[in-house]
């Protein structure tokens, strides 16, 4: 009986994470020079900054949705060394709390603010060819649990 109330809950958690992101539209932005798809508000805006070694892209929408990307070059095709170095720096941070969702491409963690309550950030990481891509809530903003889990579940497409 145990097993089954949990695989209920498990089933349910799972549904949600797919309801909160119906809503989203499938983006491309190829047309941003990106070879990238992922899932964001319709109206969502997006920016591409060139830096000499990297590409720095911002989709956002008003307070709720602020996803950065940042592209590189791909050093390694080794997604769980790019993956364990990425956990290894959000943890040198002296504001990490913990992770609380871990996933083969990337986590989503917690974060305690100077005045003691919690935010919420993420990193998904994506190689595509010869590029890599590392995405994180916009630098900007403070997201809840919800927020910081539904951009993640919306780049994961």
């Amino acid at each position: 009986m145990t097993v089954l109330f949990l695989s209920l809950i498990l089933f349910q958690s799972c549904k949600n994470d797919k309801i909160e992101i119906e809503e989203f539209k499938q983006r491309d932005l190829i047309s941003e020079g990106v070879p990238l798809k992922i899932k964001a508000p319709e109206n969502a805006e997006v920016n591409v900054k060139v830096e000499n070694f990297y590409k720095d892209i911002t989709v956002k929408n008003g307070n709720d949705y602020s996803v950065q990307i940042i592209g590189t070059e791909a050093f390694t095709n080794d997604l769980v060394d790019v993956r364990k170095e990425l956990e290894n720096e959000v943890k040198k941070n002296p504001n990490f709390s913990k992770i609380i969702l871990d996933d083969t491409n990337g986590f989503v963690f917690e974060k305690k603010t100077d005045d003691g309550s919690m935010i919420y950030d993420f990193r998904f990481i994506k190689i595509e060819g010869n590029q890599q891509f590392v995405f994180q809530t916009g630098l900007y903003n403070k997201f809840s649990k919800d927020q910081a889990m539904k951009m993640f579940n919306s780049v994961k497409q």
